[in-house]
Protein backbone atom coordinates (compact mmCIF):
# COMPACT_ATOMS: atom_id res chain seq x y z
CA UNK A 1 0.00 0.00 0.00
CA UNK A 2 1.40 3.42 -0.70
CA UNK A 3 2.60 6.09 1.93
CA UNK A 4 0.19 8.63 2.00
CA UNK A 5 1.23 11.63 0.27
CA UNK A 6 -0.84 14.38 2.40
CA UNK A 7 1.59 14.10 4.67
CA UNK A 8 4.73 16.00 2.78
CA UNK A 9 5.11 19.64 4.55
CA UNK A 10 3.20 18.27 7.61
CA UNK A 11 5.08 18.79 10.98
CA UNK A 12 3.88 17.64 14.29
CA UNK A 13 4.27 19.82 17.64
CA UNK A 14 7.47 20.20 19.11
CA UNK A 15 8.42 17.40 21.53
CA UNK A 16 9.24 17.60 25.27
CA UNK A 17 13.16 18.81 26.14
CA UNK A 18 15.98 15.81 26.13
CA UNK A 19 18.06 16.74 28.89
CA UNK A 20 21.25 15.68 27.31
CA UNK A 21 23.90 14.40 30.44
CA UNK A 22 27.48 14.01 30.17
CA UNK A 23 27.05 10.25 30.90
CA UNK A 24 24.17 9.55 27.79
CA UNK A 25 27.48 11.62 25.68
CA UNK A 26 30.24 9.46 27.15
CA UNK A 27 28.12 5.84 26.73
CA UNK A 28 27.29 7.26 23.30
CA UNK A 29 31.04 7.78 22.54
CA UNK A 30 31.82 4.65 23.93
CA UNK A 31 29.37 2.82 21.96
CA UNK A 32 30.82 3.89 18.36
CA UNK A 33 34.52 3.79 19.46
CA UNK A 34 34.72 8.00 19.57
CA UNK A 35 37.68 8.52 21.90
CA UNK A 36 38.60 12.04 21.53
CA UNK A 37 38.83 13.79 24.45
CA UNK A 38 36.19 16.70 24.17
CA UNK A 39 33.91 13.50 23.93
CA UNK A 40 34.60 12.33 27.62
CA UNK A 41 37.20 15.02 29.45
CA UNK A 42 35.02 18.30 30.51
CA UNK A 43 38.23 20.23 30.97
CA UNK A 44 39.47 18.50 27.05
CA UNK A 45 35.60 20.41 26.15
CA UNK A 46 36.40 23.33 28.12
CA UNK A 47 39.83 23.86 27.11
CA UNK A 48 38.31 24.06 23.13
CA UNK A 49 35.55 26.71 24.31
CA UNK A 50 32.94 24.46 25.32
CA UNK A 51 31.09 24.65 28.63
CA UNK A 52 30.64 20.76 29.01
CA UNK A 53 31.65 17.54 26.66
CA UNK A 54 30.52 17.75 23.21
CA UNK A 55 28.54 14.72 21.41
CA UNK A 56 29.81 13.18 18.51
CA UNK A 57 28.09 14.04 15.43
CA UNK A 58 26.07 11.32 15.21
CA UNK A 59 24.33 11.33 18.64
CA UNK A 60 21.42 13.76 17.91
CA UNK A 61 20.16 10.34 16.47
CA UNK A 62 19.70 8.98 20.28
CA UNK A 63 17.01 11.82 20.71
CA UNK A 64 15.61 12.28 16.82
CA UNK A 65 14.98 8.68 16.10
CA UNK A 66 12.68 8.48 19.33
CA UNK A 67 11.04 11.70 18.24
CA UNK A 68 10.24 10.77 14.95
CA UNK A 69 7.77 7.67 16.11
CA UNK A 70 5.51 10.81 15.78
CA UNK A 71 5.80 10.28 12.11
CA UNK A 72 6.69 6.85 11.53
CA UNK A 73 3.62 5.10 14.06
CA UNK A 74 0.73 7.61 12.48
CA UNK A 75 -1.67 5.16 11.17
CA UNK A 76 -2.92 7.45 8.68
CA UNK A 77 1.02 7.51 6.64
CA UNK A 78 0.58 3.79 6.23
CA UNK A 79 3.94 2.80 6.76
CA UNK A 80 4.74 -0.86 7.63
CA UNK A 81 8.04 -0.62 9.67
CA UNK A 82 8.17 -4.25 9.40
CA UNK A 83 9.46 -3.90 6.07
CA UNK A 84 11.54 -0.70 6.63
CA UNK A 85 15.23 -0.28 6.19
CA UNK A 86 17.04 2.55 6.79
CA UNK A 87 17.95 4.80 3.44
CA UNK A 88 19.90 7.86 4.66
CA UNK A 89 21.12 10.21 7.36
CA UNK A 90 22.33 13.78 7.16
CA UNK A 91 23.10 16.24 9.79
CA UNK A 92 23.64 20.45 9.30
CA UNK A 93 24.81 21.35 12.43
CA UNK A 94 24.68 25.18 13.68
CA UNK A 95 27.02 24.24 16.70
CA UNK A 96 27.17 21.26 18.58
CA UNK A 97 25.49 19.39 21.02
CA UNK A 98 26.88 19.75 24.66
CA UNK A 99 26.19 17.82 27.82
CA UNK A 100 23.55 20.28 29.53
CA UNK A 101 21.76 21.36 26.42
CA UNK A 102 17.63 20.82 26.69
CA UNK A 103 16.97 19.93 23.30
CA UNK A 104 13.42 19.83 21.32
CA UNK A 105 12.80 18.35 17.99
CA UNK A 106 10.33 19.54 15.74
CA UNK A 107 9.37 16.35 12.93
CA UNK A 108 8.67 17.06 9.25
CA UNK A 109 7.66 14.98 6.29
CA UNK A 110 10.14 16.55 3.21
CA UNK A 111 9.02 13.89 0.60
CA UNK A 112 7.85 10.73 0.12
CA UNK A 113 8.12 8.87 -3.44
CA UNK A 114 7.38 5.36 -5.14
CA UNK A 115 10.26 3.86 -7.11
CA UNK A 116 10.69 0.38 -7.97
CA UNK A 117 7.89 -0.78 -5.99
CA UNK A 118 9.25 0.33 -2.92
CA UNK A 119 8.37 3.67 -0.56
CA UNK A 120 11.15 6.15 0.05
CA UNK A 121 10.00 8.84 3.14
CA UNK A 122 11.70 11.74 4.07
CA UNK A 123 11.94 13.22 7.36
CA UNK A 124 13.61 16.51 8.73
CA UNK A 125 13.57 17.54 12.50
CA UNK A 126 14.91 20.69 13.53
CA UNK A 127 16.55 20.05 16.69
CA UNK A 128 16.64 23.38 18.83
CA UNK A 129 17.39 24.67 22.26
CA UNK A 130 14.41 25.06 24.69
CA UNK A 131 15.02 28.70 23.84
CA UNK A 132 14.59 28.05 20.23
CA UNK A 133 18.21 28.29 19.21
CA UNK A 134 19.03 26.00 16.57
CA UNK A 135 21.58 23.66 16.93
CA UNK A 136 21.02 20.52 13.93
CA UNK A 137 18.79 20.05 11.51
CA UNK A 138 18.62 15.70 10.99
CA UNK A 139 17.12 14.32 7.65
CA UNK A 140 16.55 10.80 7.69
CA UNK A 141 15.23 8.45 4.85
CA UNK A 142 13.13 5.19 5.34
CA UNK A 143 12.98 2.57 2.81
CA UNK A 144 9.87 1.05 2.62
CA UNK A 145 10.30 -2.27 0.88
CA UNK A 146 7.90 -3.60 -1.58
CA UNK A 147 5.20 -6.35 -0.82
CA UNK A 148 6.69 -9.83 -1.46
CA UNK A 149 4.51 -11.91 -3.78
Amino acid sequence: MPLDQSFVGRSWPPTEPYLVGREKIREFARAIGATDAAYHDPAAARALGYPDVVAPPTFPVAITMAASRQVVADPALGLDYTRVVHGDQRFAYTRPVVAGDALVCVNSVDEIISRGGHEFITTRTEVTTEAGEPVVTVWSKLVQRGEEH
